[in-house]
């Protein structure tokens, strides 16, 4: 399991993560169209699932707020490219996108805001890493994929996350890792290593961490 696990992070990229998202993180902007994505060069790694997966809960445990992602019972509430600012001297965008799939949204907003994701994987030079949330109960879905053949094609880096891994039991979410990993591996722009999080828990949230702040230019390095 440990060669797809992101397992064996070394202590010095740990606490590189850790000193990274102890820094601050702020909102900028909410990006309805691409003609409104920020123009300075900044490194971007965004944060994409279906609607529901628990992205929201994850950034907030990330970030270590409670309310910087709007957290919903409702599917589909972010219906924006939201960017933040994250470190010292703002070295990097967290860019939490609105989720795909099933949202309580006409049918109009829905295929807006679908459209906005494709334009925004297609064609972002400053987009460094997309993490990919899968819901660990439910593994990869359809839509799932259809995403990450957009990236493939488009040569976007991705980088799948498990949620709420502390739900299932430790067996099936060891099958469901074993399933995405043999699923990933046949996607070219994947990065082969999976981490499974839990927003509760804390579980694989220093990982995440280490994983997001390799995209950091002149991050402070404990």
């Amino acid at each position: 399991m440990t060669d797809v696990l992101e397992t064996d992070v070394s202590k010095a990229d740990l606490a590189r993560g850790e000193a990274l998202f102890k820094s601050p993180c702020v909102f900028v902007k909410g990006v309805v169209a691409i003609d409104g994505l920020p123009q300075d060069g900044r490194h971007e790694v965004a944060f994409a699932g279906r609607s529901n997966v628990g992205k929201s809960s994850l950034i907030n445990a990330l970030t270590r707020r409670t309310s910087l992602a709007r957290v919903s019972v409702t599917p589909g509430r972010t219906r924006e490219l939201n960017f933040f600012t994250l470190g010292k001297d703002e070295v990097l965008y967290l860019v939490d996108m609105p989720g795909y799939g099933y949202a309580r949204a006409p049918k109009s907003e829905v295929k807006g805001w679908t459209r906005l994701i494709r334009d925004y994987l297609k064609g972002r030079r400053e987009l460094k890493r997309v993490f990919l949330l899968i819901d660990a109960r439910h593994g990869i879905k359809p839509n799932d994929r259809e995403i990450m053949t957009l990236m493939d094609e488009a040569a976007v880096s991705y980088q799948v996350v498990l949620t709420k891994a502390d739900k299932p039991k430790s067996a099936a979410v060891a099958k469901i890792i074993e399933e995405v990993a043999a699923e990933v591996a046949k996607h070219p722009a994947a990065y082969p290593r999976i981490i499974a999080t839990s927003a509760r828990t804390g579980a694989g949230i220093p990982e995440l961490r280490a994983a997001v702040a390799e995209f950091a230019p002149n991050a402070i390095v404990p």
